[in-house]
């Protein structure tokens, strides 16, 4: 796997998350055993769905385990350009919008967190206050301040 590119508290979060799902394996383990009581697996919808349920679970654990363990750190701070990790201002005809730039793993648009691998994140990257980047849809998003 390649390294993941996450803020500090994108981690913590991930922390979080695996904590929590860690900790729901033995009610899991519980409720397949309580289904496995019943007899005949092949028609038992409570064993399917307990074994189901403990796939995506195990598989969710594995997928953070993974990012934790290739997780390279976005240093914050003041920026000079947009980078990883910064938070910019942009200005989009009469509309004003903050976004923070974060790695694939992080992002999530509707909280302000765009991903430099976006046609979005794409253009910001590397611009100063006062420049301005066209996206292929037109829209033009001009750097107002930066942090």
């Amino acid at each position: 796997m390649k390294p993941v590119s996450i803020t500090a508290d994108g981690r913590k979060e991930l922390e979080k998350e695996l904590e929590q799902l860690i900790a729901q394996r033995p009610a899991i383990a519980e409720r397949i055993a309580t289904a496995r009581a019943f007899g005949d697996l092949s028609e038992n919808e409570e064993y399917s769905s307990a074994r189901s349920e403990q796939k995506v679970l195990e598989g969710r654990i594995l997928e953070i385990q993974g990012i934790l363990k290739n997780a390279k750190i976005i240093r914050t701070g003041k920026k000079e350009k947009v980078a990883l990790g910064a938070t910019v201002v942009v200005k989009t005809g009469n509309k004003q919008q903050t976004f923070t730039v974060v790695g694939a793993v992080e992002a999530n648009p509707l909280e302000g967190r765009i991903s430099n691998e976006s046609p979005i994140g794409q253009a910001l990257m590397g611009l100063k206050v006062g420049d301005a980047a066209t996206l292929p849809n037109g829209k033009v998003y001009k750097v107002i301040e930066l942090s």
